[in-house]
């Protein structure tokens, strides 16, 4: 199965994109109650959550039913199980957005899937309105009350989705942890930025997390490692697979399978993220070429150039990486230093190490095979080298 069918098995990319709009229609209905001058609010979620690749939603709908979700498919009361589990699986995007606009408006990024990012879109608002005040305070608040509605909607979603009592209960525990998770991960991303780069004797392997790498003791390196377990690999990939596996009252043998899965092939899908945010192609990226260094985003990519650096390359990662007007020259020179001191290929040595874990949990796993196929399928889908 091509990455494109993958995603588009069983119609859910239709299905979850339909179960948004009829979420945001209701919302747009309930806003306009307060004032019509709060449209914007759900227009820019609007444009956010309109198409993309679905991948949190396929995981846990994907989840489901490798765990015999919808086995008995065809029957009246089998079909309304499965548009409430993508129902369920929605609100897995509308947390995505919450996460999205608001790790926007901390990164200051100026831009998302191509379009301006919605702290953006609230500041050429006020702008273009002849408005009093600063009109980036007002895009910033504008974004973070737009988050908290996202945030609050995907609790909205899941608790109305139409679940037994039971995979309700089940669900809950998932999606909040998931939702806590990565909050830390979030914050842990933002700590990393704000400390200094120093060789330490913290460990990746501090307190069993799943996503281990044992013998790594590099401070940066470590913190990045975490950062993606917690900030990406669990919330991409292992905690919407587990959540549907909820769902599906799995037992515990396919859950510890999920894991076994879910979690090198989420590490794997940040890390080619990562890679893109410094290499990729704007046109497919949908943010402008080296923002990630911009930023100041302190990657495993950048952990491990830092790692094997001289100390004139160390010099210039130090000098040019966060630097909000980093031009094309600075960006060269960091990609430079990734590509010669050998990052790059460890971390698409890393990339294909997860993939080929990943591969060979899912292999072993006691999955629906209805469902093996497709899970199959989204290793590629989540790993493609282009976006």
């Amino acid at each position: 199965m091509t990455p494109t069918s993958v995603l588009d098995a069983d119609r859910l990319r239709a299905r979850v994109q339909q179960a948004l709009d009829d979420v945001l229609a209701h919302q747009r209905t309930v806003l306009t109650e307060v004032d019509p001058d709060c449209a914007p609010l759900v227009e820019s979620v609007s444009r956010l959550v309109a198409g993309g690749k679905r991948l949190r939603p396929a995981f846990c709908y994907w989840g489901w039913r490798g765990a015999g979700g919808g086995a008995d498919g065809g029957s009246s009361s089998a079909d309304a199980e499965s548009d409430a589990v993508v129902r369920a699986a929605a609100a897995l995007e509308l947390f995505q957005a919450a996460a999205l606009i608001h790790d926007d408006v901390m990164d200051a990024s100026d831009t998302r899937r191509g379009m301006p990012a919605v702290h953006r879109q609230f500041a050429a608002l006020h702008r273009g309105s002849g408005w009093q005040g600063d009109a980036e305070h007002f895009g910033a608040a504008g974004a973070i009350l737009a988050g908290d509605l996202c945030l609050s909607w995907s609790d909205e979603v899941l608790n109305g989705a139409g679940l037994t009592d039971d995979a309700l209960v089940r669900a809950k525990a998932v999606f909040d942890r998931m939702r806590t998770q990565l909050m830390g991960g979030q914050y842990l991303d933002m700590l990393a930025q704000a400390m200094p780069v120093v060789a330490g004797a913290r460990s990746a392997t501090d307190g069993a997390t799943g996503c281990e790498h044992g013998g790594e003791t590099d401070e940066a390196l470590a913190r990045a490692l975490r950062v993606i377990c917690f900030k990406s690999a669990k919330y991409t990939v292992e905690h919407p697979l587990l959540l549907g596996a909820a769902l599906a009252g799995a037992s515990p043998e396919l859950v510890a399978a999920y894991s076994s899965y879910g979690l090198p092939l989420g590490e794997a899908f940040q890390l080619r993220d990562d890679v893109l945010g410094v290499f990729g192609d704007p046109a497919q990226t949908g943010k402008p070429a080296g923002d990630d260094l911009r930023e100041g985003k302190r990657t495993v990519l950048v952990a491990l150039a830092l790692q094997r650096a001289t100390p004139a390359q160390a010099d210039a990662v130090r000098r040019l990486l966060g630097d909000p007007g980093l031009g094309e020259s600075g960006v060269v020179t960091l990609r430079e230093v990734v590509v010669d001191t050998g990052a790059l290929d460890r971390v698409e040595a890393m990339i294909d190490d997860g993939v080929r874990r990943s591969r060979e949990a899912l292999a072993a796993a006691p999955v629906e095979e209805s469902a093996r196929a497709v899970l199959e399928g989204l290793v590629e889908a989540a790993t493609a080298r282009a976006a």
